[in-house]
């Protein structure tokens, strides 16, 4: 695929895009479409004001090394642990605290409320935390039986 733009870093670290049109424009932050569901699929790119300055379809429609440019630039600003396993819970009733097994390591979460476990689609739960750190459960028919019995006692 031949794009119409360049994506660069400046000296800051900042993404600085320039396009067709051969003006760049610093602060450029690339944004999903479906961050969960389709995380591969609809990226746009944005200047600070949040005007869309391009669309990306896929992202390995891109050249490299734009699209690591961007891969890197995603990764820096989510932030999303996937939970492998409960381990505990405080209590039953909220607000309680969980002891979790994550991609990203071991963490504790406080679930303020039944309200803050959202169902998506496919089996996929999204779980606030009261410090609004979003965390995703993929499949939660993969959690193991432990997991899935201390959850089911909140959904």
């Amino acid at each position: 695929m031949s794009i119409a733009f360049q994506l660069a870093r400046n000296s800051f670290g900042r993404l600085v895009f320039t396009g067709a049109d051969g003006v760049a424009r610093e602060g450029v932050l690339p944004v999903r479409a479906f961050p969960i569901s389709a995380p591969d699929f609809g990226v746009s790119l944005v200047d600070g004001d949040g005007h869309e300055l391009v669309w990306i379809e896929h992202l390995a429609e891109l050249p490299e090394p734009t699209r690591s440019l961007v891969a890197e630039e995603l990764a820096a600003r989510e932030f999303v642990p996937e939970i492998r396993r409960l381990r505990s819970v405080s209590s039953f009733a909220t607000p309680s605290t969980w002891d979790l097994e994550t991609d990203r390591g071991d963490a504790t979460l406080v679930l303020r409320g039944e309200e803050d476990i959202r169902r998506l689609a496919n089996g996929m739960l999204m779980i606030a935390d009261s410090h609004g750190i979003q965390f995703l459960i993929r499949d939660l028919a993969a959690l193991d039986r432990n997991s899935r019995k201390l959850l089911d006692r909140f959904l």
